[in-house]
């Protein structure tokens, strides 16, 4: 679960040098930027609906749609076939592949998107990768700092282990589905195929095909009519 293998299909990703020489999948995060500043060429071959702010340092790939309202800062690299949709934030450093959806009020930053991957509806983005066709619900959260001081910290073998990352939000493998609203804390690890029902508050690392869902029950009454 800590290897970018054990996550992640690297064939779906033109970026997958980024993960050579990285014991943990999370060093990854650390090369983000690095790896953007040393293989962006800035280019713009999409199609524009309205008015969109672009960055100096961006590049767009063929077929990607731009919607009004969008903001893409850059640093970034956004492949083909994509759809920024209205209202998109896209700030610094972040590769985003082909067939990708970023979404109404979704923001981005220093994050990795595999091809397929979906952030759609309101969601934050920071410090992260998520896996081929991995998917955000609407009003998905990724947390990618702690209030209190120190590195994020994850658990191997049932000890904690610094990761060296004072922002470290979450790694989604290939084809996770986290539900609407759900929160997924600093460090958070979802392995391929697993899935997070809405409304959960996460923490710490979900093994492939899992399903964490609440077990909080639902009370139906009688509705009273009121008194007027």
């Amino acid at each position: 679960m800590f290897k970018p293998a054990d996550l992640f299909d690297l064939n779906q990703t033109e970026h997958a040098a980024i993960f050579d020489g990285c014991k943990f999948t999370w060093d990854a995060l650390k090369k983000i930027e690095g790896y953007i500043a040393a293989n962006l060429k800035p280019a713009r071959h999409n199609p524009g609906e309205g008015r969109a702010f672009i960055g100096k340092k961006v590049f767009i790939g063929e077929g990607t749609v731009v919607e009004d309202g969008a903001m893409i800062k850059g640093p970034a690299i956004i492949g083909q076939g994509c759809q920024i949709r209205h209202n998109a934030y896209i700030r610094e450093n972040v590769i985003i592949g082909d067939g990708c959806v970023v979404g109404n009020s979704s923001e981005l930053k220093n994050s990795l998107l595999f091809n397929g991957a979906q952030a759609p509806h309101f969601n934050y983005v920071g410090d992260s990768i998520l896996g081929y066709k991995a998917h955000l619900g609407a009003g998905v959260k990724i947390s990618n700092y702690k209030l209190f001081p120190g590195n994020i910290e994850v658990e191997i073998d049932g000890v904690p282990f610094d990761t060296g990352l004072r922002k470290f939000g979450a790694l989604l493998g290939d084809g996770a589905e986290v539900g609407c609203n759900a929160v997924l804390n600093p460090g958070s690890i979802i392995g391929p195929g697993a899935v997070i029902y809405p409304n959960v508050f996460w923490r710490g690392i979900l093994p492939a095909n899992m399903i964490a869902k609440n077990k909080a029950g639902i009370d139906v009454v009688v509705r009273r009519p009121r008194e007027s």
